[in-house]
């Protein structure tokens, strides 16, 4: 049975360009305006806190990892009380590249990576589509693994440490996308996922796009009435199950006609339809275009993935 959230991942090629490490001492506050990316935050030592208007103060303790995948308009300060007057304008920059917020040199009482993420394409919004709105990840034995190895590279000076940093951060990434902890009530494809009835629907579509799906063999999937689970499934994921199978399936013909190496016909079947015409028509309606032109005008594979066309379908 496929599992549609690796799938997902996989295809998105995560990274985490850049990061930097980040030293506190005594009280700070940090603000952030809208950023184009998902924004996250690992803590190696200590404690901070993360606020934004929707999601109200959320504690990050050392070994926590948070990412905020539309990040508009927060503000992280100190465990130690602080007051306007402690925001950090222009942080010190330390020999070696790492950031220094609040005394100078009082002991350092935090430490932590922040940065950005991007994908393959370049574009961070598929995230928002498939995450709530702020995820927090705390006290996975594999997560706290990897947070050791992040805090030594952090404060080390070996050869090839920026590499190092990058691919565990990009690991990180994964795993954090992986983990359901603390999804919240926020609709997307990881609270279907956690839900084991719907679960099973959306593994079904993944593993099968070109079969002649209905409303009612999904509902027999996931053992619910038709309207219980296109209810359920609307509520959980945010929009209606057939609607979600058909941009899948959508997003992967885009993907089959990039790579230039199945007709049209061909495609059409993998991707559930019964024929090259209703194929053509659907497409030309979600991408303004006929496929056959599509495949024509496409830009190299690499410059797009699946996740990324899925994303454009369903947003």
């Amino acid at each position: 049975m496929a599992d549609p959230l690796a799938e997902i991942v996989g295809l998105l090629q995560p990274g985490a360009p850049f990061s930097k490490c980040v030293t506190g001492s005594g009280p700070w506050q940090v603000r952030r305006t809208q950023s184009p990316n998902p924004y996250y935050v690992a803590v190696l030592k200590g404690s901070l806190r993360v606020e934004d208007k929707r999601n109200g103060e959320i504690a990050v303790n050392a070994g926590d990892f948070i990412l905020i995948p539309s990040a508009q308009d927060f503000m992280m300060w100190s465990d130690v009380p602080s007051t306007d007057r402690d925001e950090v304008i222009n942080p010190v920059i330390l020999p070696g590249g790492g950031y220094r917020v609040g005394s100078i040199d009082g002991p350092v009482d935090m430490r932590a990576l922040v940065g950005y993420c991007v994908f393959q394409s370049e574009d961070a919004t598929l995230l928002s589509s498939l995450l709530p709105e702020v995820v927090v990840v705390r006290g996975e034995h594999r997560l706290a693994m990897l947070m050791q190895l992040l805090g030594e590279e952090a404060i080390g000076s070996k050869p090839g440490r920026e590499v190092v940093l990058q691919h565990l951060l990009e690991v990180l990434l994964i795993e954090a996308l992986r983990s359901s902890v603390e999804i919240g009530g926020a609709p997307g494809l990881l609270r279907g996922l956690s839900d084991e009835r719907l679960a099973m629907a959306i593994r079904g579509m993944h593993a099968r796009p070109g079969h002649g799906w209905t409303i009612s063999e999904l509902a027999r999937e996931a053992a619910l009435s038709r309207s219980g689970f296109h209810d359920r499934f609307q509520s959980a994921v945010g929009m209606a199950p057939m609607a979600y199978l058909t941009a899948w399936r959508l997003a992967l013909a885009k993907n089959l006609l990039r790579g230039g190496k199945a007709t049209v016909s061909e495609i059409a079947r993998q991707v559930g339809y019964r024929s090259a015409s209703a194929f053509s028509v659907a497409f030309t309606r979600d991408v303004g275009i006929p496929p056959v032109r599509y495949a024509r005008e496409a830009v190299a594979p690499q410059s797009g993935t699946v996740a990324e066309e899925f994303e454009g379908a369903i947003a």
